[in-house]
């Protein structure tokens, strides 16, 4: 792809005409195949696996992966433009930026050649969906508490323990699992081994129920003497820490990037229903208060909408820090909660309606603020370079 191709007039700097090209290709496909079924999704509670073979179709899974894989080879920008078109159209129960972004990129770095060629082009056609198993009961944002432990056995890693809230957990082929592999060292004993569906002693527990997200499955997860080759282990032995905190960034500017679209469409929606909804003989909009708040959350939306442009800018040309994307995470999902609660409150009754995209996206939103990293962990981030 030429990245390097000029970019339209009046068009946000950090993107380039071959991304806005690709944008039209993924929003046909989200308008065709996510937008008119997402609220079935929810009620079943997880997105069918041949919309994943649609996509993988389509090139909208794992841009950035290396051609040789099956990718195309792109930089972040296509993918930012998945995410972009992700939040437009709230469809929060499409994890692909997980599978692409998040858990992929663990697999092309670290991964054993063989097991590349075994894994990764499947992966970019959507036929071997992925998770990542860091979370479990009582932990929360700790990566030193992982009670999940593998020991060697010959040319095996054998793996006890579980994992909860894990995203894409009830479809995914195959999960990586942080787990401590010497549990005397802290953060220092912590591995990243791959576990593949189907393999004995590895259980997928119940498709949790959420406030919010309802399409997305999050699972618990279960290891009872999981036995994986050796070659399943990612990169090198008590190693997994230090992979962790270097993909972090990119993981958070996922995040980030997804609340500024979010804020972006919500907003505009907001400002159609209140053009249209009238009270007191006047439309909703009429009202100076209505209309002063809708101008501060516009320039809210524009403000943040400047510094994730900066953040991306920066990502592409590899310089993003990690206290910079814990600002843009942290703003961002603490902006959008804000933001899409005065919305729901310019909805008035309909707002607290599931049938109206508000509602469901200001329940979607919350989560934010937790996953990834909670907007506490952010402050404590940035704390530190004071």
């Amino acid at each position: 792809m030429d990245t390097n191709a000029p970019r339209p007039a009046g068009a946000r700097r950090v993107y380039t005409a071959e991304h806005e090209m690709f944008r039209t290709q993924v929003r046909r496909f989200f308008e065709r195949e996510i937008v008119p079924h997402h609220r079935d999704w929810e009620r079943a509670g997880i997105v069918p696996r041949e919309v994943w073979l649609k996509a993988g179709a389509e090139g909208i899974l794992c841009p950035m992966l290396a051609e040789e894989w099956g990718g195309a080879g792109a930089d972040f920008g296509y993918s930012a433009v998945i995410m972009e078109e992700i939040g437009r159209t709230n469809a929060t129960g499409v994890g692909f930026p997980l599978h692409s972004d998040i858990v992929v990129p663990y697999i092309e770095e670290f991964a054993a050649p063989e097991k590349k060629r075994e894994w990764l082009p499947r992966m970019a056609r959507g036929e071997i969906i992925t998770a990542i198993a860091m979370t479990e009961p009582g932990m929360g944002s700790d990566l030193k508490a992982v009670k999940t432990h593998a020991r060697r056995d010959g040319s095996d890693w054998v793996i006890n323990g579980s994992k909860t809230f894990i995203s894409n957990g009830q479809n995914c082929g195959l999960v990586v699992v942080v787990c401590k592999t010497d549990p005397g060292a802290g953060r220092r004993g912590i591995s990243l081994i791959c576990v593949e569906e189907g393999t004995k002693g590895f259980a997928k527990g119940r498709n949790l129920e959420k406030i919010g997200m309802h399409a997305a499955d999050t699972s618990e997860l279960f290891f009872d003497d999981v036995r994986v080759p050796a070659g399943n282990l990612l990169g090198e032995e008590n190693a997994g820490f230090s992979y962790l905190i270097r993909n972090l960034p990119q993981e958070r500017l996922v995040i980030a990037i997804r609340a500024a679209a979010s804020m972006e469409a919500m907003l505009e929606r907001t400002i159609d229903y209140a053009k249209g909804r009238t009270a007191f003989g006047q439309t909703v909009f009429d009202f100076q208060h209505n209309r002063f708040k809708l101008a501060e959350l516009k320039a809210q939306s524009v403000m943040f909408r400047a510094f994730a442009d900066q953040c991306l800018a920066l990502h592409m040309d590899g310089g993003l820090s990690i206290e910079m994307a814990a600002m843009a995470k942290l703003m961002g999902t603490e902006m959008q909660n804000r933001l899409l609660d005065d919305c729901l409150q310019m909805h008035g009754g309909n707002g607290y309606m599931a049938d109206y995209e508000i509602g469901r996206a200001w329940a979607d939103a919350r989560v934010g603020r937790i996953y990834g990293g909670s907007s506490e962990i952010m402050k404590e981030i940035i704390a530190r370079t004071l």
